[in-house]
This record gives structure tokens, C-alpha cells and sequence, in this order.
């Protein structure tokens, strides 16, 4: 398929999730919808109505926002708080956007697929197959991998090496595929070798224009919890089965009589048992909230002296904590829990914004916490230098540039091709 390269390409995403929805997935897609535009590309989205977190009854079914089209259909909010409500609603939410994608003009040029739900790309194959359209795989998580690294489905099970072929068969016949880290481009090109060329790594990211440092004491946020007087550990986002929360609960016990305050921010399957394992201890250390709106993240984000990020062991590469990008950009340090081989040791050696500890490794986190306390200046040089750190690599203006350097080779080939110019600085200025 040949296009004009003088012509403005024509993108459609397909996601479940979309703001209002508070799911990180949702946020990234929609600043990238926002980024693709503003390159001067034609962008439409197909969502669903908010399932994952949200406070809004419904969103509209169809809007313009900023130029974008969103179109949502309501068969997707089944049962959210449930793993087979959440499967049957992202099936329904499948059938409904190939039902719409039948007609051309909604496909585009181009085809932007995500992983949520995760078989959603097998509707791209189909799509392809039925009128050879090309598209893009964006993939977040890992599956079925992450299903078997938690032991919900066994390794050799035949839903699992179904799932698995499907996969490298939609890899295969995808334009490019995009992924978080380098360790998940290496589990991709180990289980389906042949497809490594066409696979590139983006990183997540954060908007530091958004989010930026803020003094506790001027945080409303922080002033209306009683955190602006009290060192403060924040773990905000999915509490989800991937998550160590153990490691971060035993630190919370073994500092439950320093002047240590732990929040807790999100929801997610992990959630409630934390909760409930804090109130059976009797720690009067931890504060649990729920998901916090767009707006207010960055008052939550900078209500905290440190942020945490967690994995438990068997999931890297399967996974990315896009809660990273929002911390650097809060100007905090991080303390990322997770395997000695993960991506999110390297990162934090190469900008030194924080430490990184093994899975279990409670004494250690406590250690770290304490010398942060004791030395305030250093907590600021490790905050600074993770902002600086976000601001040379990971803001959603060089992640969109990315998206728009492998969306030209998947619609113009490798071949140099003229670049989409960006539209004048007034409307480069509107964001999500």
C-alpha cells in the first residue's frame, strides 16, 4: 500500500481504555493522540466507557477534543472489579470496534492497537487479513506470559501456546511494534524470532508541565491528609497481582514507630488485602486512597518525599510501571523494587534518582528511607536529578516524535521520506 507523503496520514487507536478512565494506559494513549495530532496527523480513537477507574457515570459516546475524534461503546463496562467481567467486556468492546471498523474511512491509513485488552490485536490480524490493512502493535503487557508467571494459567496449557501463536502471528504481519523497555523487546524477539528488526523501544513518559516539585507545605493535598510534617513514602497507581506490595508492607511494619507515613494511592487487586493486613497489625502508619483524577495527580504525586515502584520476581519484560515518569517528573527519588536483571535498575543508574532493591529486601528499603530522613539535601539532588533526568528522554512530546518516526516507516518504508510538519505554534500549544 503506497501513500502520499504530502498528504496528512490518517491514524485510528484502538483501546479500551480512555480517559475519564484513570487507567495509565488510557492517559498515555490520550497524550499521544494528542501528540500525533499536533505533528499534523489525522487521529481517531475507539474506547470504551470507563471500566478500570473512574468517577464519571458515562463519557460521551462520540467527541472532538482537540481535534481528536473519540468514539466509545458502552458494551465494555462489565463487572471491572472482576477478572471474567473484565474479559467478557473486553471481548464485547472487541466485537464492537470491528463492527465499526468494517467501514474504511474509520480504519485510516493506519492502525495504532494496543494491548488492553490484550487480544486485542488479533482484531487487527483480522482486520488485515479481510482488507489488508496495515497496523502498528503497541504492546504495554505481556500475555499470556504474565498469566503464567502469576500462575493463573499453566506454562504448557493450551489456552497459553494458543494465545502465544496468535501472538506471533499478529506480530508477523504487523507494519512495527512498539514496546516499553528493552526487556520486553527481548522476551518478544526470544518466543518469535524474526521479528526483532520491526520491533522499537518507547519508553513511557511523563508531562513536565503538568507535574513539577511542589513544597509540601503549600500542597493542598499533603496539608489535607497530614503529611506536610511527616516524611512521606508514596505508592500511588495499580496495586495489581504484578506489584510486590509485600516487600513495601514489611517495611511499613518494621518502621511503624518512626515518624514514617505510608499512602497508599489506586486500587487494584493487592489493594484491600494491603489494607487489611495494616489494620490486623495495627499500623497507624498507612493511609489508603483512591485513584486521584488527572487534575489533582500533581498534587498527590509531590505530597511525598519518596515514590515507589515495584515488580514482583518472573515479570520483567512483561510489564513497564509507567508510575516511574510521573515520579521523576514530581522531582522525587524512587526506590524501584524489583530483579537484579530489570530495566528499571539501569535507568536508575544512568540518571541516579534513587536506589533499587531485590524483592524481599525490606531492611534494605527501611535503611534507605532512614538515610533519606537524615539527609535531606541529598533526597533533593536525587529528586532534581530524576526531573532532569525525565526532561532529556521521556516527555510526551519526544515520545510522540518517536510514534511519528515509526508510523513514516510503517506508511512511507525505510526509505527517507518528507517529514509531517508540525502545524503552526498556536495549535502545536493545545494539549489534552
Amino acid at each position: 500500500m503506497h501513500f502520499n507523503p504530502g498528504v496528512s496520514p490518517q491514524l485510528s487507536i484502538l483501546t479500551q481504555f480512555f480517559p475519564p478512565d484513570y487507567a495509565p494506559t488510557g492517559q498515555l494513549m490520550a497524550e499521544l493522540a494528542q501528540g500525533l495530532r499536533v505533528q499534523g496527523m489525522g487521529v481517531q480513537v475507539f474506547a470504551g466507557q470507563p471500566g478500570y477507574a473512574y468517577d464519571r457515570a458515562l463519557a460521551p459516546q462520540e467527541e472532538v477534543v482537540n481535534g481528536v475524534v473519540v468514539r466509545r461503546t458502552r458494551t465494555s463496562r462489565l463487572w471491572p472489579q472482576r477478572i471474567r467481567g473484565r474479559a467478557v467486556g473486553g471481548l464485547l468492546y472487541c466485537l464492537r470496534s470491528l463492527v465499526k471498523l468494517l467501514h474504511p474511512a474509520r480504519r485510516g491509513d493506519l492502525v495504532l492497537v494496543t494491548t488492553e485488552p490484550p487480544y486485542l490485536p488479533v482484531l487487527a490480524y483480522l482486520l488485515h487479513c479481510l482488507f489488508k490493512q496495515p497496523y502498528l502493535c503497541i504492546v504495554y503487557d505481556l500475555y499470556p506470559e504474565v498469566a503464567v508467571a502469576l500462575r493463573v494459567v499453566p506454562r504448557h496449557h493450551r489456552l497459553a501456546r494458543l494465545w502465544q501463536w496468535l501472538n506471533c502471528l499478529t506480530w508477523r504481519h504487523a507494519e512495527a511494534i512498539v514496546v516499553v523497555s528493552h526487556t520486553m523487546k527481548e522476551r518478544i524477539a526470544n518466543q518469535c524470532p524474526g521479528v526483532s528488526d520491526k520491533i522499537s523501544v518507547i519508553h513511557n513518559w511523563a508531562d513536565p508541565g503538568l507535574i513539577y516539585p511542589r513544597p509540601k507545605a503549600d500542597n493542598w493535598f499533603a496539608l489535607r491528609h497530614g503529611l506536610h510534617q511527616v516524611f512521606t513514602v508514596l505508592y500511588s497507581g495499580n496495586m495489581g497481582r504484578c506489584h510486590d506490595l509485600d516487600t513495601v508492607m514489611a517495611t511499613a511494619k518494621a518502621l511503624r514507630h518512626a515518624p514514617i507515613r505510608f499512602v497508599f494511592v489506586g486500587g487494584g487487586a493487592k489493594r484491600q488485602p494491603c489494607a487489611d493486613q495494616a489494620q490486623a497489625a495495627g499500623l497507624t502508619n498507612c493511609l489508603f486512597l483512591p485513584y486521584q483524577s488527572k487534575a489533582d495527580l500533581p498534587y498527590s504525586l509531590t505530597a511525598c518525599d519518596l515514590s515507589l515502584v515495584s515488580l514482583v520476581p518472573g515479570v520483567e519484560g512483561l510489564v513497564a510501571p509507567s508510575k516511574l515518569y510521573s515520579s521523576m517528573a514530581a522531582g522525587r527519588p524512587v526506590a524501584a523494587i524489583c530483579e537484579h536483571h530489570s530495566y528499571l535498575r539501569s535507568l536508575l543508574a544512568e540518571g541516579g534518582f534513587g536506589r533499587a532493591f531485590s524483592n524481599g529486601d525490606s531492611q534494605g528499603l527501611a535503611a534507605f528511607i532512614h538515610t533519606l530522613m537524615a539527609n535531606p539535601a541529598l533526597a533533593q539532588q536525587m529528586g532534581d536529578r530524576g526531573r532532569r533526568y525525565m526532561q532529556q528522554k521521556f516527555t510526551p512530546e519526544q515520545g510522540a516524535l518517536r510514534y511519528v518516526e515509526v508510523v513514516e516507516n510503517c506508511l512511507y518504508g525505510p526509505s527517507p521520506a518528507p517529514r509531517i510538519h508540525a502545524p503552526p505554534p498556536q495549535a502545536a500549544a493545545s494539549r489534552l
